[in-house]
C-alpha cells in the first residue's frame, strides 16, 4: 500500500484572449474547476495504475472539498484520513491562461491545516505503508514528523520538492527517494548535478521533462530517456511520474525501471488536459511500452 501526504486543491482555470492590465475587466472564453494539488495528483496517478493508495490531507466543509474527495475515492483512493477543517476553505489555485501562457494564484486554505497530530492520528496506516509519498505543499512541522515517524516505521519515503523553498537539506538521510526537477535541484542545493548525484546514488533522481530522468548508481551516472510525444497540457506530469515511479518500486522494479516506466507514465499524461485528466492506467502504459519495442 502507498501513503501519500499532501496538498488537495480545486484548480479554478480561465482561459482568455489576454491578461488583463491593472484596473481593467475582461471577458474570458472558457472556465473550468479541475481537481488538482501536488498530493491528490500523485495519489490518482498511483491508483489509477492499480496500486492500493490511502490519501492524508486537509479540506474545508465546503463544496469543493466534497468534490476533491468525491473525485479521490471514484479513483479508489481511501478518504479516510482526509481531514475536514471548521476554519479554513479548501485550497485553490487560480489559473489564467492565455496564448500557451499562464499565471497562477494558489491560496493554501486548509492545506496548511494539516498539522502534526493529524500524522500522529493516521500513525497505523502509515506503519503498514510500503512507501510514503511526502510534497512540500503542506506546514514544514508536519512533513518533519511524518518524515520521523516513517523512519520510526521503517517505511521507506519518496518526496517530492515542491515547492523547493520548503525543503530542509536534513531530510536527505532520512528519506528513500528524492525527486526534484532541474530548478529545484538548484534551489535546494547549489551544487553541479554530477556532483550531486555521486553524492546521493540511488536516491537522488533529477527529472528533466521531455528529456527523461538522471541518477547514480553507485558505478555510473544514469540516464533515462524520455519518450517523445506531442504534449496537449503538461500540468501534472511531474506527479504522474512519481505516482508511477512509487507504484513501480513497491512492485519490486529496479530503480532502472521504474525510472523507465515513470517516464512513459509522464510522456502518456501529457496528452490530454488537465493534471488527473490524462494520467495513464497500467494497461495503457504496457501499451506504449510494448510500442517502444522494449
Amino acid at each position: 500500500m502507498i501513503t501519500v501526504i499532501g496538498s488537495l486543491n480545486m484548480d479554478l482555470v480561465v482561459q482568455m484572449n489576454a491578461f488583463p492590465k491593472q484596473g481593467e475587466t475582461i471577458l474570458g472564453h472558457a472556465f473550468q474547476t479541475v481537481p488538482g494539488g501536488k498530493g491528490a495528483n500523485q495519489s490518482v496517478a498511483a491508483a489509477r495504475l492499480g496500486s492500493d493508495v490511502a490519501m492524508i490531507g486537509c479540506v474545508g466543509q465546503d463544496s469543493f472539498g466534497e468534490t476533491l474527495c468525491a473525485g479521490l475515492q471514484q479513483e479508489q483512493v481511501n478518504t479516510d484520513a482526509i481531514v475536514h477543517s471548521a476554519t479554513a476553505p479548501t485550497g485553490i489555485a487560480n489559473i489564467l491562461i492565455y496564448n500557451q501562457d499562464n499565471r497562477i494564484v494558489v491560496v493554501p486554505g486548509a492545506n496548511y491545516e494539516l498539522a502534526p497530530t493529524h500524522i500522529e492520528a493516521s500513525k497505523e496506516l502509515i506503519q503498514k505503508s510500503q512507501m510514503v509519498i511526502i510534497q512540500l505543499e503542506i506546514p514544514k512541522e508536519t512533513t518533519a514528523y511524518a518524515i520521523q515517524l516513517c523512519k520510526e516505521a521503517g517505511v521507506p519515503i519518496l518526496l517530492n520538492p515542491a515547492p523547493a523553498a520548503n525543503f530542509d537539506k536534513q531530510w536527505m538521510k532520512d528519506i528513500a527517494y528524492l525527486t526534484p526537477n532541474e530548478t529545484e535541484c538548484a534551489e535546494i542545493f547549489n551544487e553541479p548535478i554530477d556532483q550531486l548525484l555521486e553524492k546521493y546514488p540511488n536516491k537522488l533522481i533529477i527529472t528533466l521533462g521531455s528529456d527523461g530522468a538522471r541518477y547514480f548508481d553507485g558505478i555510473f551516472p544514469v540516464h533515462i530517456p524520455g519518450y517523445m510525444t506531442t504534449a496537449v497540457d503538461t500540468t501534472g506530469a511531474g506527479d504522474t511520474f512519481n505516482g508511477a515511479l512509487a507504484y513501480a518500486l513497491v512492485e519490486g522494479q529496479s530503480l532502472d525501471e521504474a525510472v523507465y516506466f515513470a517516464n512513459l507514465a509522464a510522456s502518456l499524461s501529457v496528452e490530454k488536459f488537465s493534471a488527473q485528466g490524462g494520467m495513464p492506467t497500467l494497461g495503457e502504459v504496457y501499451a506504449r511500452m510494448a510500442g517502444t519495442g522494449e
